[in-house]
């Protein structure tokens, strides 16, 4: 970390499970942004800030993201020290360390940045001065992931951003055990779990594909990865721009551009 430069945050619950962040890492690896910005970068070095009381999801990423890069250098940075030492318990520098860091990335220049479930303790108003606070120590193409998820990494989402703005949001979840898709509502990332309500664009897309997934019910006899994957196509033709393969929709993902959800 940098001489005189203080950890900026405010410390978070810090429950975490193994593999709790899997869908969120797969989806890195695929991801053209982030895989493009990690595989170009003359120092792939990545952040995952608030990784919580274990370090055990820090470890999986530097795992996982190794098969992209092989030389890949991860960061785990937390605000307590009795984190910080449970992460430096496991490091092995200069593949995977851990330090004491908020949202000033500890004065580091990563070209990833992964925040998860760090925002959804803090108030919507100050979501947008912590995006801008790490995308000020990303380095230039570099990408910031930042969203919520579930304790056992079953409902996820996340908005990824770049030095242009947030750019798509994306909805993930496994489908074997959904009751229906609005049930992500409660792990928006914090610029829009308080937009969920009538007349907001997010509610619209979360009532859209709830009226797609009972329209896909028949499709459920094929499994519900196929009824999944159905009423994301029906979404489509009911106009929303969703964005990605349909073997990623398979997955149990949907993503859209951030602007059809955010109304800006």
């Amino acid at each position: 970390m940098a001489r005189g430069l203080k950890p900026v945050g405010s410390p978070t619950r810090g429950t975490t499970n193994p593999n709790r962040l899997r869908r969120i890492d797969r989806w890195m690896l695929w991801e053209p942004l982030v895989r493009g910005a990690l595989s170009a970068a003359t120092d792939p070095l990545v952040v995952d800030l608030g990784y919580g009381a274990s370090p055990v999801t820090t470890v999986e990423l530097a795992q996982r993201l190794s098969t992209v890069r092989p030389d890949v250098r991860v960061l785990g940075l937390e605000l307590d020290p009795e984190r910080v030492a449970a992460g430096r318990a496991v490091a092995d520098p200069p593949r995977l360390d851990f330090r004491s860091g908020g949202f000033e990335l500890a004065g580091t220049r990563p070209v990833v940045v992964r925040a998860f479930n760090v925002l959804r303790q803090y108030s919507e108003a100050d979501v947008a001065p912590s995006w801008e606070a790490m995308l000020s120590g990303i380095a230039p193409g570099g990408v910031l992931v930042e969203g919520t998820c579930d304790e056992v990494g079953r409902l996820c989402a996340w908005v990824t951003l770049t030095h242009d703005g947030p750019r798509t949001l994306t909805l993930s979840c496994r489908t074997a055990s959904l009751e229906r898709p609005s049930t992500l509502a409660e792990r928006l990332p914090k610029a829009l779990i308080h937009r969920n309500v009538e007349g907001e664009p997010v509610h619209a897309l979360m009532s859209t594909l709830d009226s797609c997934w009972a329209a896909a019910a028949p499709y459920g006899a094929f499994g519900a990865r196929a009824r999944w994957t159905e009423a994301v196509r029906l979404l489509t033709e009911q106009g929303w721009p969703v964005l990605g393969r349909r073997d990623r929709w398979r997955l149990g993902e949907v993503t859209v551009p951030w602007h059809t959800v955010s109304g800006g």
